[in-house]
C-alpha cells in the first residue's frame, strides 16, 4: 500500500514515441532480424492465465503463419466452461486489492510495461505480430510499438486529468468527485488486426481501477500471449487481467449472462457485437449494475475526390490507405469516388504504384504486403473479387492463392454504379472499388458518400479548393468519427486523433482519449458540510 504521506505525484507529459526506420545497415534492423528468426525457430506452449496461474488442458489450436500457413508458431489451450467461471472468480477477488491502490501506483504498472515495450520488449512484440498476424516491419512498429506504447503513456495522463477534474467548493463545504471503478468485471474482447488494441482494451479499464476477463483473438494469439507475459514483467497483479483463448460463442455467453457483468470493450464485426448488445438487452434486469458497452466495429471508409485535388496525392491515398495490411484495417479506404475530369489520371497512376508492389513473407522487408490472416478472410475476400470479374472490372489484381499462404492481390475495381455491392459491404482485404461521378454532380455525390453505407468510422477528401472542403466538411458531418482532410482516412494516432466512430461503426467512445477512459468509472459525488445547520426553520419563517 503506497504512503499516505506521498504527496500528489505528477505524471510526465507523454510524447509519442518515435518510429524506427529499420533501414538497411540499421542496429533496430538488425536486432529485428536476428528476433524474428529466432521466434520462427520456436513452438510456444500457450496456456489459460487465471489469477496469474498457467491452466493448460491440452485441447489445442494452432497458432500459423498467414503468409506460411503450414508453419506452426504455438500450441494454445483453450479454455473450458469451468474455466470461464474461474476467471470471473479471480478478477472478483483481485478487485479488492486493485480497486483500493492509489491511482498512481496502477499507472505505474503501465508506465512501467510502456518502457519495457519501447526497450527490451520491442522486438519481441514486433517480430510476434509479424509473424503471426502477417504485418510488414513498418506496420508492426506503428502499431505493436508505437501505437500501444503511446496508448499507456497517454492514457495515464488523461487518467490524471480526469481525476483532477472536482466541483467548485466554498467555506462552508467541500466537495468532491470521486471516480470509482465500475461494479463487476470488464470483458475485454480484442481483434486479430492491431496488437495495440489488444494491449489497450483490457489495460485502459484495469488502469481505471477495474478487472478484466479478456478473451484475444484466436488469429492473433501469439502476440497477445507475449502481451500478457509483458504485463506480468511491468508487475500487474495476478488476477487483475484474466487471459481466457476459447471458443467464442461459448465465452461470451457465459459471460454476457452473469450478473456481475460491468462492462464490454469490444472490437470487431458489427454483427458480433450486435448481437452481444441484444443479449445483454434480454438480461438487463438480471445484472447487479447497467453494463457499460464500449465497442468500435466495421467501417466502409471512403476517400472522396473534388475536382480540384492533386491527382498524385489522390492516387497515392488510395494505394496506402487502401492496401497498407492487406487492406485489413477497419479504417482502410475502400470505396472511392473520383469525378470523371480526373479519374484517367488517378486511375492509370495508380494501376503503375499496384504493379510495383512487392508480396510475400513479411520477413522479407522488401514487401509491401503480406497474406490476409486466415482462410476465412481469404475465400470471404475471393468471393467479393469473384463478384466484381463477373458485375464490374478488375483494372488490376484480382489473383487469389493459398496454396502456402492467405495471398491476395490487391485489387482495383471500377463500377459504374455507385450503389454497387462492393461500393456498400465491409470486405476487410484488399480491394479497393471507384466510381467515377459527373464534376458537375459534386454535391449529389456527397449525397450519395453519406447514405451508401451504414457505417460511419473514417473518410477523406481531397481538394484544394477551400470551399470545397466545407461542403465536403458539413455534408459528411455524420458519415466518419475520423474524418481526413487531403491525407489517407487511417493511421490515427494516439494524443492526435482520437480514434472511433458511430452508426454501426461502434459506440464513438475514442480509444486514446478522455471520453473513453470516463466509460470506466462510476463518480460518486461527496459532499461535507463544516457546520451544518442547528435549527430547522428558514429566516423566511419569522414574523412579519
Amino acid at each position: 500500500m503506497a504512503s499516505d504521506f506521498a504527496g500528489t505525484r505528477r505524471i510526465t507529459p507523454p510524447v509519442n514515441d518515435p518510429i524506427r526506420a529499420y533501414a538497411p545497415g540499421s542496429p533496430e534492423r538488425a536486432s529485428l532480424k536476428a528476433r524474428l528468426a529466432s521466434m520462427a525457430g520456436e513452438r510456444v506452449d500457450i496456456p489459460i492465465v487465471i489469477g496469474g496461474r498457467e491452466i493448460r488442458t491440452g485441447d489445442l489450436s494452432h497458432a500459423v503463419m498467414p503468409h506460411q500457413h503450414a508453419h506452426v508458431l504455438g500450441d494454445v489451450h483453450m479454455a473450458t466452461s469451468a474455466h470461464v467461471g474461474q476467471a470471473v472468480t479471480a478478477a472478483r477477488d483481485a478487485r479488492r486489492e486493485w480497486a483500493s491502490w492509489p491511482w498512481e501506483d496502477r499507472a505505474a504498472v503501465f508506465l512501467k510495461a510502456a518502457e519495457l515495450l519501447t526497450t527490451t520488449w520491442r522486438d519481441t512484440l514486433n517480430a510476434a505480430t509479424m509473424l503471426g498476424q502477417s504485418k510488414t516491419v513498418y506496420q508492426a512498429e506503428i502499431d505493436a510499438a508505437c501505437e500501444l506504447v503511446d496508448f499507456w503513456r497517454f492514457n495515464v495522463s488523461f487518467a490524471e486529468e480526469l481525476y483532477a477534474e472536482q466541483p467548485v467548493s466554498n467555506h462552508t463545504m467541500w466537495n468532491q468527485v470521486e471516480y470509482r471503478p465500475l461494479e463487476g468485471f470488464i470483458y475485454a474482447i480484442t481483434p486479430f488486426n492491431f496488437t495495440a488494441i489488444a494491449g489497450n482494451l483490457p489495460t485502459a479499464a484495469a488502469l481505471m481501477g477495474n478487472t478484466v476477463v479478456w478473451k484475444p483473438a484466436a488469429s492473433a494469439m501469439l502476440s497477445a500471449y507475449h502481451l500478457m507475459r509483458l504485463f506480468e514483467a511491468a508487475g500487474l497483479p495476478p488476477g487483475v487481467i484474466n487471459f481466457l483463448p476459447g471458443d467464442p460463442v461459448m465465452i461470451s455467453e457465459q459471460l454476457l449472462d452473469h450478473p456481475d457483468l460491468g462492462g464490454i470493450h469490444f472490437t470487431g464485426s458489427t454483427g458480433v457485437f450486435q448481437s452481444m448488445w441484444g443479449r445483454v438487452g434480454r438480461n438487463i434486469a438480471s445484472y447487479r449494475t447497467y453494463p457499460r458497452l464500449v465497442g468500435e466495429t466495421g467501417g466502409k471508409d471512403f476517400i472522396v475526390v473534388h475536382p480540384s485535388a492533386d491527382p498524385i496525392e489522390v492516387a497515392v491515398a488510395i494505394v496506402r490507405g487502401g492496401f497498407e495490411y492487406q487492406g485489413q484495417k477497419c479504417s482502410a479506404a475502400s470505396r472511392v469516388y473520383v469525378p470523371q475530369s480526373l479519374w484517367p489520371e488517378v486511375r492509370d497512376r495508380v494501376i503503375a504504384m499496384m504493379q510495383e508492389i512487392r508480396m510475400g513473407d513479411v520477413r522479407d522487408f522488401r514487401n509491401f504486403m503480406g497474406a490476409v490472416i486466415d482462410r476465412k478472410a481469404f475465400t470471404r475476400i475471393k468471393e467479393y473479387i469473384d463478384h466484381a470479374r463477373a458485375n464490374a472490372s478488375i483494372l488490376q489484381g484480382g489473383g487469389c492463392d493459398d496454396r502456402e499462404g492467405f495471398f491476395v492481390e490487391p485489387t482495383f475495381v471500377e463500377t459504374q454504379n455507385p450503389g454497387y455491392r462492393l461500393m456498400c459491404e465491409e470486405i476487410f482485404g484488399p480491394v479497393v472499388t471507384a466510381y467515377a461521378y459527373p464534376d458537375d454532380r459534386w454535391l449529389e455525390t456527397l449525397e450519395i458518400v453519406d447514405e451508401t453505407s451504414p457505417y460511419a468510422l473514417t473518410g477523406a477528401i481531397f481538394a484544394r479548393d477551400r470551399a470545397a472542403v466545407r461542403e465536403a466538411t458539413s455534408a459528411l458531418r455524420n458519415a466518419a468519427g475520423n474524418f481526413y482532410i487531403n491525407d489517407k482516412p487511417t493511421g490515427a494516432v494516439v494524443g492526435q486523433q482520437p480514434f472511433g466512430g458511430a452508426r454501426a461503426s461502434g459506440t464513438n467512445d475514442k480509444a486514446g482519449s478522455k471520453m473513453n477512459l470516463l466509460r470506466w468509472v462510476s463518480a460518486r459525488t461527496i459532499k461535507e458540510t463544516y457546520s451544518p445547520p442547528r435549527d430547522f426553520r428558514y429566516p423566511f419563517m419569522g414574523d412579519e
